[in-house]
């Protein structure tokens, strides 16, 4: 299961960005996460259903939808709040990178507005320069990652030298515990231009320069620019963006306040909805007014909130993850319950149909057979690699599909 993690200093935000995200009442029969560790939460993925499309009602298990908007589970962790010096175990640093070194991806919550300092502080808005948070953070993973590969570098250079291993395999090896895969070590050593060089000749630079590359391979990153709705933030998105960043900007503060007046019963509002429904009888005066802001200033203006448009693109688009819908009634689209659409798989993209088969059941997998398109009713081989939206039946010899 891929790990997002929503990272940044102290005093952006990101705590309240973390709670917007997990904040939301669904009926799932069946959780995914059980358990969930105190810095751990779950997160909902908002993703068009097919049941709109294939005009039925769906009774889902492992998700839940509304108004043909499916809400995926998702696990997200919220790492420590970074202040400089976090490498060297500054802060809560120790703990931050250790957070770190479990996420597939990363959000990187900026107070786009410039009004905390790099120590989180308070100050007045647009007094910091929200593009050095980004590279400072950028600085400390890289410095961290540095210092574990610094500490190995002359047993990985003799390994190299006596076993005649590849660099790829050898640094795989020794980064696997960081969630680091074979080609992000191969797209860092060819981008670095170390492929050939030894070892025992890498200086800091080079070590430093590798795991910079590394990390943008092994954890995409995007920027939630939190606190939109300050003096000088909007500027600041648009130099966000020109440094190239992917960036989103966002009010965290204004999404928990809906989810939490939604959670309530006061207003209609789905996570990523670009207006809300109010309840005027259910609501204060102030909570009306407070709310009217939010349209107002918020949705009217950005189109959104921002927080379920940013944890979506970390799965969909930094993940690269796909949606697929597997049935057994290829006719009622049911599982052997009859209840029709129960679950959607969040898979990678390039995951292939027998693959899947696998993720259902590991009896489906060992015993499959073929794969059956719901929508064209075509056969589809071991090695057909699933697409986004794809409701697919799968045919085997043990278990059912």
């Amino acid at each position: 299961m891929l790990l997002v993690g929503i990272v940044g200093k102290t005093g952006v935000g990101k705590s309240t960005f973390f709670s917007a995200v997990t904040l939301i009442s669904v009926a799932i029969a069946s959780r995914p996460f059980t358990t969930v560790k105190p810095n751990r939460g779950v997160g909902y993925l908002r993703a068009p259903c097919v049941c709109k499309e294939f005009d039925v009602e769906d009774q889902p298990v492992n998700s839940a939808c509304v108004n043909g908007v499916r809400l995926i589970p998702v696990e997200i962790v919220d790492c420590a709040g970074l202040i400089p010096g976090a490498w060297m175990g500054r802060g809560l640093g120790n703990q931050f990178l250790d957070e770190i070194r479990k996420a597939d991806a990363l959000i990187h919550v900026v107070d786009a507005a410039g009004a905390t300092d790099e120590e989180g502080r308070p100050c007045k808005p647009g007094t910091r320069d929200p593009l050095k948070d980004v590279e400072f953070l950028d600085y400390e993973i890289a410095m961290w990652l540095t210092q574990i590969m610094k500490r190995d570098l002359g047993r990985i250079a003799q390994k190299s030298e006596t076993l005649r291993m590849s660099p790829v395999d050898l640094l795989s090896d020794r980064l696997s515990g960081l969630a680091v895969g074979r080609e992000h070590v191969a797209k860092a050593l060819k981008e670095t231009g170390l492929e050939t060089k030894k070892f025992s000749l890498w200086s800091d630079d080079d070590i430093f320069e590798f795991m910079v590359i590394l990390r943008r391979a092994a954890k995409p990153m995007l920027i939630a620019a939190n606190k939109i709705d300050l003096p000088y933030a909007e500027g600041n998105v648009e130099r966000l963006k020109e440094a190239g960043y992917p960036v989103v900007p966002s009010c965290a503060e204004a999404e928990l306040a809906l989810r939490r007046a939604a959670d309530k019963g006061f207003i209609d509002y789905v996570p990523g909805d670009c207006n809300f429904g109010s309840k005027a009888e259910a609501l204060t005066v102030e909570q009306r007014s407070g709310l009217d802001i939010i349209r107002e200033r918020i949705l009217r203006v950005w189109g959104g909130t921002g927080v379920q448009e940013a944890l979506n693109r970390a799965f969909f688009e930094l993940l690269q993850m796909v949606a697929v819908y597997p049935v057994e009634d290829v006719e009622r689209l049911s599982d052997h319950h009859a209840r029709v659409l129960p679950d959607v798989y969040l898979v990678p993209f390039g995951t292939t149909m027998k693959e899947l088969a696998y993720l259902i059941h590991s009896e489906l997998g060992e015993g499959f057979i073929y794969g059956l398109d719901v929508r064209t009713k075509r056969r589809l081989g071991e090695d057909y690699v699933l697409r986004d939206r794809d409701v697919v039946r799968i045919y085997s010899a043990k278990g059912r599909g």
